[in-house]
Formats: structure tokens, C-alpha cells, sequence
């Protein structure tokens, strides 16, 4: 039906080979405890971000009916050709939870910034009937991969922003509306659109991806997270002609005769003179301001703002478009991603699980139950339930069906913003 999404039935929400993990665990097995984290990889930190999303689209509430156990058990019967489906387990589940998932989730709280090689989140069952299902759900729950990856990108750009508004700039007032999301057209679903969108706002305010506002208003009650401006495009400027150039430009500006417009040109047209901030840097007129759109990245960022800096010119000037870069060129293992089972209770024993492959050390996971506590001024995973529950910043979101700690966009920015923005409101 149109509208709906390929998959719409979370027990199908998982990849083909766990449907037959229940008859793997040893006997006995009552709990299997697993957490989530970045290993790593092209920053040294992450941006929390897209739990909740997942939690709400997926986990909450009574997901699991009768109808969801037949079709799945059709599904997999002819999947694998041969009766392997855990139907007893999800029937237990529709009989004696209502349908709701007997799971605890505890989680850093969104928008915190941590250290690569911490627990994220940490994910268990709450009824020991159903060990199996901490690890069904790991399919799911680690595309908060993608969410964490963007934010982590755009903050990143935000921070050298900052850094050459702070050195040519006289304040850094425009800096939430300096990288504008150009993504939409070039990502591989609506869906992901929204995902990644939204989490470009957790650091800007600016955007064209409308499917990214729509995201941050349904999962994160936010009415209205980034703003836009009237603009052209090459075709609505090309089809005035070269020689009514002109007039495509007074068009424009008699239907959107106040507030800020972008205009596509090939040139400039007219020197309009320089002024020069506080800082000695050069301004071009208030009325007048630049967009560079094309190939922004965040390797691409910093040398365009050295060379702008170099010559003189403030940042104050420009302002950039991200598209591919921003949304799509990116994948799980840019932070290295992992979800990993650290603890088990078989046949009333405790056991700290861990693995420890020879041929990579980045892949050594943790041991025992985790909490992550403030050391310093850094963040430390206590293994082994060594963990001091007082300090854990580890906060339960869901249990047993329901959202237990719900984060409003506003809460999550506050979160996520430049220390020198935080010690500037503190002032």
C-alpha cells in the first residue's frame, strides 16, 4: 500500500540468520546483556543521536500481534525451508507482555558528545524466558550508526567554522546557519533523507532537506528545527535567456522584496566595495554574501577557510552547501560501529563474555556489564560491573515497551553544542 514502509513487521526487522539463535544459546540461558559503541575510526569522538527515533518507529507500545507471528513464520518457513521459527518464543511474548518487548535499554542521553571506544547504549532482557531476544533487535538498533555519523560529520564542520569565525570574524552570531543541508536529492531513500537531515540540526539551523524537519517535529517534538530562503536554479534563471539576465533579477527581487535570497550567476556583475570588521578582516557589504555549494565536505572545509583567511576575507562573507557529503558519503564502519554481547547469566552463573580475535585488535570487545562515568574531564567504560551506579551516566529510555526518558530537540542541541558556545550562554 502506499505509504508504507517494505518491512512493517519488527520480528521481520532483523537479518536471516538470528531467526535461528534460540537454538544456539547454551541451556539454560536466562539473560544476555549487549551494548553498542564506536570503535573508532575517522573522529575521535561521536554525537549521540537517533535512539529515540528507532524506539519510537520500532519498540514501543504492544508491536507484537498474532497477525506479526503468521506472517513471519511463513515468511521464514519458506525462507529457510524448514520449521526453525522461534514461535513459542514470540507467543510468550503476545501472551504474557501483551505484546510489548520485555527489553531494558540505558543509554547515554541524546546529543552528548563521547569519546570514541565508549558504551552507548547497553540493550538486555527482562524476562529470562526470552535471552534470545537482546540480540534479535541488534539488526535495528545499530543503524543509529547513521544518525550518530551525520552529527558527528556536521559538528565537526561546526567546530572549524567556529574556529575562523573566531579568528576573522567579530562575533559568532551566523554560525548556525553556516553549512546548509543540500542533501535530499542525493540520498537513497525519503526515509534516510529525514534521518540524516534531522541530525544535521542537531548543530544547524539551515536546510533544504524538508523531510529531515518533518523528522525532528514527529520524533523529537520540534515545530520548526532549521529555516531556508527563496532561491533559484539554473533553470529558472537560464530560461529568461543570456540577454534577460537582468531582469530574472529584478523578478526575484519584486516577489521576495525583503529578507535573505540566492541568486545563481556566472559573475559577480559589479565590484561592490569592502568594508573591514574589528579584526582587520574584509566585509562585503551586509546586503551581500556568498554560498559555496559545490564538493563541501569536511575535508574540503578547512583549506577553503585558510585561503579565505589568508586573503584578508572574513568568514563572515560565506556560506557553505552540503549535499553527498554530508548525507550519503559515509557508512557504518566511518566510526566502526559495533553492537556486542559483554555479559550472560547461564544456568544461574555469571559470565563476562567477550571476544578477542588475533588478526585485529580494534575489534577486542568489553567484558561484563558496563557503565560509563565522568572521569576528569573525559568519559571512562567500567567494565565488569565495577561500575559505581551513582555516577553512571548510562540513563534506562526504554523497558518493557515503553519510552521511559523521552529528549526534545531543544535538550539534545544543549547537548551538542561547542564548548565555546556553552561558556558563552553561562556568561
Amino acid at each position: 500500500m502506499a505509504g508504507e514502509y517494505p518491512v512493517e513487521n519488527v520480528i521481520l526487522a532483523t537479518d536471516s540468520y538470528k531467526v535461528t539463535h534460540h537454538l544456539q544459546y547454551p541451556p539454560g540461558t536466562t539473560t544476555v546483556y549487549s551494548y553498542f559503541e564506536s570503535r573508532g575510526g575517522k573522529f575521535p569522538y561521536t554525537v549521540f543521536f537517533g535512539l529515540q527515533y528507532i524506539l519510537k518507529r520500532w519498540l514501543v507500545g504492544p508491536v507484537i500481534t498474532e497477525s506479526k507471528i503468521q506472517e513471519a513464520k511463513e515468511i521464514c518457513q519458506i525462507h529457510f525451508k524448514q520449521n526453525i521459527f522461534n514461535e513459542e518464543g514470540w507467543r510468550h511474548i503476545l501472551k504474557e507482555h501483551g505484546g510489548h518487548l520485555p527489553l531494558r535499554i540505558k543509554a547515554v542521553p541524546e546529543g552528548s558528545v563521547i569519546p570514541t571506544h565508549n558504551v552507548l547504549f547497553t540493550v538486555e532482557n527482562t524476562d529470562p524466558l526470552v535471552p534470545w531476544l537482546t540480540n534479535w533487535f541488534e539488526t535495528l538498533l545499530v543503524q543509529t550508526w547513521y544518525p550518530i555519523t551525520v552529527a558527528t560529520n556536521s559538528r565537526y564542520q561546526k567546530e572549524l567554522l567556529a574556529k575562523y569565525l573566531l579568528d576573522t570574524a567579530d562575533t559568532l552570531n551566523t554560525l548556525q546557519m553556516k553549512l546548509h543541508d543540500f542533501g535530499f536529492r542525493g540520498c537513497s531513500s525519503v526515509e534516510t533523507a529525514a534521518i540524516g537531515g534531522g541530525a544535521h540540526l542537531v548543530n544547524f539551523k539551515s536546510t533544504d532537506t524538508i523531510a529531515g524537519l518533518l523528522f525532528a517535529r514527529k520524533y523529537y517534538g520540534c515545530n520548526m528545527a532549521g529555516f531556508s530562503i527563496p532561491a533559484t536554479e539554473h533553470s529558472t534563471m537560464t530560461t529568461w535567456g543570456r540577454s534577460r539576465e537582468n531582469e530574472a533579477c529584478h523578478s526575484m527581487l519584486n516577489h521576495f522584496p525583503s529578507g535573505t535570497i540566492a541568486v545563481v550567476l556566472d559573475i559577480l556583475g559589479k565590484q561592490f566595495g569592502t568594508t573591514k570588521n574589528r579584526k582587520g578582516y574584509k566585509l562585503l557589504p551586509p546586503y551581500l554574501r556568498l554560498i559555496q555549494g559545490d564538493g563541501i565536505s569536511y575535508k574540503s572545509l578547512g583549506p577553503i577557510l585558510q585561503k579565505l583567511k589568508e586573503n584578508q576575507w572574513s568568514t563572515d562573507n560565506v556560506t557553505f552547501g552540503s549535499g553527498g557529503a554530508l548525507l550519503q558519503r559515509l557508512d557504518r564502519d566511518t566510526l566502526k560501529c559495533a553492537f556486542k554481547c559483554s555479559f550472560a547469566i547461564v544456568n544461574g552463573e555469571k559470565l563476562n563474555v567477550f571476544k578477542k580475535p588475533i588478526t585485529d585488535s580494534g575489534k577486542h570487545s568489553k567484558k561484563g556489564r558496563l557503565s560509563l562515568e565522568k572521569q576528569g574531564n573525559t568519559y571512562v567504560t567500567v567494565e565488569e560491573g565495577n561500575g559505581n551506579p551513582m555516577k553512571d551516566i548510562l540513563v534506562t529510555v526504554f523497558e518493557n515497551g515503553k519510552l521511559i526518558r523521552e529528549y526534545t530537540f531543544d535538550e539534545i542541541r544543549r547537548n551538542a553544542e561547542l564548548d565555546i558556545l556553552k561558556n558563552n550562554r553561562r556568561t
